[in-house]
Formats: C-alpha cells, structure tokens, sequence
C-alpha cells in the first residue's frame, strides 16, 4: 500500500522537528555539565600541586621504607619489607626523640596560645600609633631569619661572656649544657612564634562582635568578666587552631635552630623525631629508615590532628 502525501509530510515533519530539537537539548546538557564543573575547575591547579608535592613523595617514601638503601645511585635498593620498621622501633634513640618532641610541643604551647593572649589583652590598653609600634615590636622577632637568630642567641647565652651570663651573674653553658640545652632550644622558637600567635589572636579578637561586651557592660559586667566569659570562649575555635599549628609544626619550626646552634646535641638532648629521620638519611646514609621513621611521623600526626579537630567540635564556640 503506498502511503500518502499527508502521512510523508506528516512524518517528515516530526523527524525534522526532533532533529531541530536535539541539538537545543544537547547544548543545555552541556552546558549545565560546564556550570557544575566550574568549581573543580578552580580547584584543579591545587589538587595537581597537592597531589605532585604531597601525595606523590608521600607514596615514594612508604615505597622507600620497604627497602635497604644507601642512597648512592650505583648501590642497588634492596627490598627488606618491613624490616625498616621494626629496627626504627626496637631503637632506643627513636624512644627518646619521641619524647623529647612532646617536651618542645609542651614547652612552646605557652609561647604560642598563652602569652599571646596576655600580649593582645595588654595591647587592648594601648591606643592611636602607639598600638601599632606595640604590635610591630612584638611581631619583628618572626620576621628574624632563623639561622640569624640562632647565631645572635650563642652570642648571648655564651659561658661567661654573653649577656645572659653577665645578666645573671653565671657562667653556664646554656647551648652545650645537655639540661639546659633543650629549654634554650624551646625558649628562642617560642620568642620566634609568639608574635605570629599574637597576630593571629588580635585577627581572633577583632571578629568577635562587639554587641556582647556592650550587652554585658549594660549588665553591670567589668572588664575582667568579658573577657573571661565572653572574649576567651569566642576565641576557642582560633586557640584551638594555634594548639594544632603548634602541635603539627613544632619539629618542623625547630630544625633550623637545633641544627644551627646544637646540631642535636649534647648527647642527643636535643634531637627530635624530625632532626633524627633527617640524621638517619643524611649521617648513616640509610634511607630506608629515615623513610620509616617520616611514614611513622606522619601517621602520628595526622592521627594526633584528627583527635584535635574532633575536640574542637566538642569544646569550641561559635558566633553564628
């Protein structure tokens, strides 16, 4: 049966109107796809740079760890499994540079969380220019290139001689003195920090909004009392941040003076678990260990971040 000129024009017409309509579908597809790939697209460059300088050395380094190696291109990597880990936990030097990590991180947290705090209430008390002299003075130390600190430092704690001596009227040997020689550590990293801490306090302060103060002096509240039940509890999410920096970044922020002024020493006293992985590959040339020991390193961190964080929900507050 041969079809009509109706039925042919009828179906060409639906044809023609499904292929109009097509490529109208196709570009709204499109470009709705675009608009939700927008943000990754922003995100790209940093997750290539997190990934490239992140979690690539971080997948060499526990491919290193399983094996035996000296670092000389004509010696052969020798697979060891995990050997590297159970000698680094079996040696007493790895015990101690634990604890001595905890020391630093305990003995900075006042430099960084507490005197801050105080620096920033006192600041409060200053006004016009003077303010900005009073915080410049307190923030010049960070800017003071580690390696130039440490130098300044021996000259000043140096047995009889160096101001500190003369100051107390003593003639120890403060960087040499394996009882001292950690507190010294700890007390030139701490005078480093606390004008970034302060800075990041007085960034803390200044966003807290200043209707509660003026409610609670209304209620008859002094000074003392806003800040103790007002200003520290709003400023918890940015104390807590300081307590993680501290905790994270501490063996990293003391390498250069310990290498500068100790390079350890005395007796190890002042060797931490990242100046012992880098002695570990750069002295004994055992790579593999070293290796070990940045996997454990970060592994505790990371665990130790998660548990602060998790804490920081519980006991921080919030202006929302």
């Amino acid at each position: 049966m041969s079809r009509g000129p109706d039925h042919t024009d009828r179906a060409g017409g639906v044809n023609g109107l499904a292929r109009r309509a097509y490529p109208g579908v196709r570009w709204r597809f499109l470009r709705r796809a675009g608009r939700g790939a927008v943000p990754y697209l922003y995100l790209a460059p940093a997750l290539v740079l997190l990934v490239v300088w992140t979690y690539r050395p971080l997948a060499q380094a526990v491919e290193l760890s399983t094996y035996s190696w000296n670092l000389l291109p004509t010696v052969p990597m020798r697979p060891v499994g995990g050997a590297n880990y159970r000698r680094l936990l079996e040696l007493p030097a790895f015990e101690d540079a634990l604890v001595r990590t905890v020391v630093l991180i305990v003995g900075l947290l006042p430099f960084t969380v507490v005197l801050p705090v105080a620096l920033t209430f006192a600041g409060q008390r200053i006004s016009g220019r003077a303010r900005g002299v009073y915080q410049a003075l307190v923030f010049a130390p960070f800017l003071v290139a580690p390696v130039a600190a440490a130098v300044v430092w021996r000259w000043l704690l140096h047995p009889g001689s160096g101001l500190v001596d003369r100051v107390l009227g003593s003639d120890r040997n403060w960087v040499y003195d394996s009882r001292t020689a950690l507190g010294v550590i700890i007390v030139i990293t701490g005078w480093q920090l606390v004008g970034f801490a302060q800075l990041v306090v007085s960034a803390g302060v200044a966003a807290i909004s200043g209707d509660y103060a003026e409610a609670a002096r209304t209620d008859g509240a002094s000074a003392g009392q806003i800040r103790r039940w007002i200003t520290l509890p709003l400023l918890s999410p940015t104390l807590v941040f300081l307590v993680l920096t501290t905790v994270l970044l501490s063996p990293v922020l003391t390498f250069p003076i310990i290498d500068s002024m100790t390079q350890g020493g005395p007796a190890q006293s002042t060797t931490n678990i990242y100046y012992l992985l880098w002695e570990y590959a750069f002295h004994s040339f055992d790579a593999g260990l070293s290796a070990a020991a940045g996997v454990l390193l970060f592994l505790g961190f990371a665990a130790v971040a998660g548990v602060l964080v998790w804490l920081s929900e519980k006991v921080s507050f919030h202006d929302d």
